[in-house]
């Protein structure tokens, strides 16, 4: 499966086929991001992407997902290019044996996703177009997981 995709996908539909494939699963926690509209402050995000090196990111914080957490299954489809408000940005879903592996895992990989993917995002709107980083509570979620936090 394609983890990055430079075009619209059906979230529902993926999630739909990963569940299928889960017969060994006692869970399946998921997660679909969003883009929004930021109060019409956004009228497209852009994320650009250095291809072939963001794919091979994110199937590095897929394995130590799957390592940390020792699931069943992991799916993550990431989009790229231009998304307007509403459109479905990523998906991530894991199966495991119980769910609380799976909740920690979508929430472990998405706090990874959102700080360390290598992706430039920038919102255009009316007022132009705005490069934008992580926020602090986006690396304040990260350190949940190394037990580093910083005062």
């Amino acid at each position: 499966m394609d983890v990055l995709r430079l075009s619209a996908f059906d979230p529902y539909a993926e999630l739909k086929d990963f569940v299928a494939r889960q017969s060994g699963a006692g869970a399946v926690a998921s997660l679909i991001g969003l883009c929004r509209a930021e109060s019409g402050r956004v009228k497209t995000l852009v994320l650009d992407h250095f291809p072939g090196f963001t794919e091979t990111e994110i199937a590095r914080l897929m394995a130590q997902t799957r390592d940390r957490f020792a699931l069943e299954d992991l799916c993550v489809i990431h989009r790229a290019g231009r998304i307007a408000p509403g459109e479905p940005i990523v998906l991530v879903a894991a199966a495991a044996t119980h769910r609380r592996a799976a909740f920690d895992a979508v929430d472990f990989l998405m706090d990874y996703l959102k700080t360390e993917a290598p992706f430039w995002k920038k919102e255009e709107g009316p007022d132009g177009a705005r490069w934008i980083e992580p926020r602090s509570q986006d690396l304040e979620n990260k350190l949940r997981w190394t037990g580093d936090r910083e005062d």
